[in-house]
């Protein structure tokens, strides 16, 4: 029974760490999304901006992929 509930830990544990991956997903769309807004206002300072948004939808998709490893070693680790 202990192992048991140990495993439903483990498993709910992972379940919540994936959460993170959602809120990386709706970071790289708020950032595609205020890119595209500031590019369609101000087409000619589009083309200076274009690696900032690269560097801020690196930061975010890093936090998700933090998150997914976090799931990955609650579920296999120990």
């Amino acid at each position: 029974m202990e192992g048991e509930l140990a495993l439903l830990g483990k498993y709910i544990g992972a379940g919540l760490a994936t959460i993170g991956m959602g809120g990386a997903a709706m970071g790289v769309g708020n950032v595609a999304s205020s890119f595209l807004a500031g590019a369609l206002r101000n087409p000619s300072a589009a083309a200076g901006q274009t690696a900032m948004l690269f560097i801020g939808i690196a930061f975010a998709e890093a936090l998700g992929i933090f998150s997914f490893l976090i799931a990955l070693l609650l579920m296999f680790a120990v």
